[in-house]
């Protein structure tokens, strides 16, 4: 089956429905499939169950899918970048199930692993561990965490093949990994696809099997959500 389809809207073509469930990659603004996520927006379903680490910020990334009120549940570790979703959490319009990050990853994880559930000790004792099974391990707590299988995965990757092996970029590499094997169906957008047979399998990191549509991501300005560097001045003083 070829993988590769013409466009964004074209890889969600027949796989959107309201009240399904969305495993998005990124990291904040990097690594994110925004091709995908916009045409999610256009799309005008609703009542969508997103997991990804966070929601990007206001007006970019997952933060668009917030604004045009498609969201109805977040499955995520951090609130804080965008304004919009803090204020419908709190007013609660929005529900949040708030999930430590190594717990979210391996979540993840374990889902597209076909693992049912887990034990950490990772939240025992606060909030994230109401509700949810304990079981002491030679003399330890631990909570039960159930994996993550989404009805469709997004992911972003630096390079594919049309077979749908992916290599990531550094930082943007994220949560994309894990997002990938967690989707009944994975969709990635790549910034270069070449042919089968070029990329060294050393470097592969999503293998295709794990990936059903690929797009050619569109070249867009990469958002950096806080600049901390520093002035050369600031970092390099000249000496009197």
């Amino acid at each position: 089956m070829a993988k590769l389809q013409t466009s964004a809207a074209a890889a969600l073509q027949d796989l959107l429905h309201d009240g399904m469930t969305l495993a998005v990659g990124g990291f904040g603004l990097s690594g994110i499939p925004a091709d995908l996520i916009d045409s999610v927006r256009d799309s005008g379903v609703k009542d969508l169950t997103v997991v990804s680490n966070n929601m990007g910020v206001d007006g970019k990334g997952l933060g668009v899918l917030i604004e045009a009120g498609q969201v109805r549940k977040v499955i995520a570790s951090y609130v804080g970048e965008n304004k919009l979703f803090a204020e419908q959490y709190l007013s609660g319009l929005l529900e949040v199930e708030f999930t430590p990050q190594g717990t979210l990853a391996e979540r993840l994880r374990a889902g597209g692993a076909g693992i049912p559930a887990f034990y950490t000790r990772t939240g025992v004792g606060t909030l994230v561990a109401e509700g949810k099974p304990l079981e002491v391990f030679d003399g330890v707590t631990y909570v039960q965490e159930r994996g993550i299988v989404a009805d469709v995965a997004l992911v972003h990757a630096h390079t594919a093949d049309t077979d749908g092996n992916l290599i990531y970029r550094y930082t943007a590499r994220n949560f994309n990994p894990v997002v990938a094997t967690a989707g009944v169906v994975t969709i990635a957008e790549a910034e270069y696809i070449t042919e089968p047979g070029t990329l060294d399998p050393n470097h592969i990191v999503t293998p295709g099997v794990y990936v059903q549509r690929l797009v050619q991501a569109n070249a867009r300005v990469k958002d950096i959500e806080q600049r901390t560097v520093r002035t050369r001045a600031e970092a390099m003083p000249v000496p009197a």
